[in-house]
């Protein structure tokens, strides 16, 4: 018998996302944090359009909003000249675009929401060790009360890059550090530089960058996150943690606000006064990636599975991703309806990704992002973090060569579509559950009255291989006459669905919880939908 379902170690993003993605399925979670107090500082400040969509199905699109600012794009400055610009212009096909808020408060907002789904994080408890067999994972736990063991299902390791998950699980952590450390400030600045646009300004001796300021704009008046390279009076330390990794934050002095001035003084692209200081620390980089991502029924995500520069605000968004993906498959392993291999998944689809970033990070971080591209569409697709595909993955399966997005892509959202009892058109997005698969049956400009026993019957079949966790809908072309068919019924007036999906005839698409397609295919070919399903459920 297990005390409870999961244990998360760690408080941060990606541990409060896992939470809060276990909790909407009412799995038993626990989550513990070493920090009496939630941290203020502003560390990772982008979000991109993909989490977006992510913070959507979790509930907190508003708030997430409501606490930040858009970000807009970049402008750059070499010696005091602007030499660059560069406009952040998602393409319309996608809802949400890129957006700026600290930390702080996103991790503020995901603590409320999980509030409200009854769990508290349990602060100043830190998980010390653990050991597992086929049945569970006996945890012990160090706390205010002393030490403590229990007894759970599975353990999610979100404690960073120092993790005590990964280390205890003997997974290596392979790469390497940084030469150079920077201070970070969350500042307010009297320039008149555009609102939304983070700044970039470089001293550059023979093309070689040896002086840099770098600007992230801030909710507030002024506000932003400002990172720059270190004085020598500050510089760290190297690591004396025991593992070598050195990434974080360090140095026993805070930067002051005299630290700052002064880089602004050499580099800002006009005259300027920094105040307000509310925030500073000097951080540490490293790019180092695991050998694995989970053994048996321990994982590990976000920094304790991968660390890589800031560059294009991809190491939080990631995390989260990583979080969204995992919590979905263990949901349905705890209920004991996962199929075997479910779980094994997670590292297919998940570590591939990790190392890709990692190495473009890296090159972004020497290079400038988008240096390996002319095509503008592409990088900020690629930046926005649309482009992940899980193609190779085990458990997404298409028999439907046509054109439009291919198992393992993300699902398109469409606009435009008109069901009854609304006096206005709907996007894709809103039908979807968030928490189960979604079977989306098209029927095509000849479907009619005569094709209603048939998308009954394989909405029904889909629902039973589903073990129940599928929700199915009709979009019916604008030509289609389907009539009174006993399902959700969608019809795509603006056509815009089969603009993005490209079916070839009357399909089915199945949709999962992450947002992920995973099969396509003809609509008389229920045998091989019910072979894909079967590779998620028992």
């Amino acid at each position: 018998m297990t005390d409870v379902d999961v244990m998360i170690a760690g408080a941060g993003p990606i541990g409060l996302t896992a939470a809060i993605e276990l909790r909407r399925r009412g799995v038993r979670v626990r989550i513990v944090d070493p920090l009496e107090e939630p941290p203020q500082y502003a560390k990772a400040v982008g979000v991109q359009p993909r989490t977006l969509e992510i913070f959507e199905g979790m509930g907190v699109l508003r708030e997430i909003l409501d606490a930040g600012v858009e970000m807009r794009g970049q402008i750059i400055f070499v010696h005091g000249a602007e030499v660059g610009r560069i406009d952040l212009e998602v393409p319309a096909d996608i809802p949400f675009r890129f957006h700026c808020i600290p930390q702080y408060e996103t991790e503020r907002v995901l603590r409320e929401r999980l509030t409200e789904l009854d769990t508290t994080i349990e602060r100043g408890t830190r998980l010390a060790g653990f050991e597992q067999n086929e049945n569970g994972v006996t945890v012990t736990l160090e706390g205010p009360e002393g030490t403590e063991t229990a007894h759970v299902g599975y353990v999610v390791g979100a404690d960073g890059a120092h993790s005590t998950v990964r280390k205890t699980l003997g997974l290596s952590f392979e790469g390497a550090a940084f030469e150079e450390q920077y201070m970070l400030g969350d500042v307010v600045v009297d320039w008149s530089q555009p609102r939304g646009y983070s700044i970039r300004s470089m001293h550059q001796s023979d093309g070689t960058t040896d002086d840099l300021l770098v600007c992230i704009p801030l909710p507030g008046n002024g506000r932003y996150r400002m990172s720059m390279l270190v004085p020598e009076e500050l510089a760290a330390a190297p690591p004396s943690s025991g593992d070598g990794v050195a990434h974080g934050f360090g140095g026993n002095r805070a930067p002051e606000l005299s630290h700052i001035q002064a880089v602004v003084d050499r580099l800002s692209p006009e005259p300027a006064t920094v105040s307000g200081l509310r925030w500073s620390s000097v951080f540490r980089i490293s790019h180092r990636i695991v050998d694995a991502y989970s053994r048996g029924r321990v994982f590990v995500a976000g920094d304790a599975a991968h660390i890589h520069p800031p560059t294009g605000a991809q190491r939080m968004n990631t995390g989260i991703q990583d979080a969204h993906n995992l919590a979905w498959k263990i949901a349905l392993a705890v209920d004991g309806i996962a199929a075997d291999g479910l779980l094994a998944s997670y590292d297919a689809e998940r570590r591939p990704v990790g190392e890709e970033v990692v190495g473009r990070t890296v090159k972004s971080a020497r290079e400038g992002i988008g240096a390996d591209s002319s095509d503008p569409d592409f990088i900020t697709r690629r930046e926005a973090q649309l482009l992940i595909s899980y193609a190779d993955s085990p458990i997404v399966t298409g028999t439907d060569a046509g054109p439009g997005p291919r198992p393992g892509e993300r699902a398109p959202d469409a606009t435009g579509l008109i069901r009854e009892a609304l006096n206005f058109p709907i996007r894709l997005f809103s039908l979807l559950d968030r928490k189960g698969h979604t079977a989306l049956i098209y029927a095509d400009d000849a479907a009619g009255a005569g094709d209603i026993a048939a998308l009954e019957s394989l909405a029904a079949e889909a629902v039973s291989a589903a073990r129940g966790r599928l929700h199915t809908y009709v979009i019916e072309s604008p030509e289609a006459q389907v009539g009174s068919v006993g399902l959700p019924l969608i019809r795509d007036a603006a056509g815009t669905f089969a603009q993005q999906y490209r079916p070839a005839g009357s399909s089915v698409f199945i949709l999962r919880p992450d947002g992920y397609l995973g099969y396509r295919g003809p609509l008389a070919d229920i045998e091989s939908m019910r072979k894909h399903l079967a590779s998620t459920f028992a």
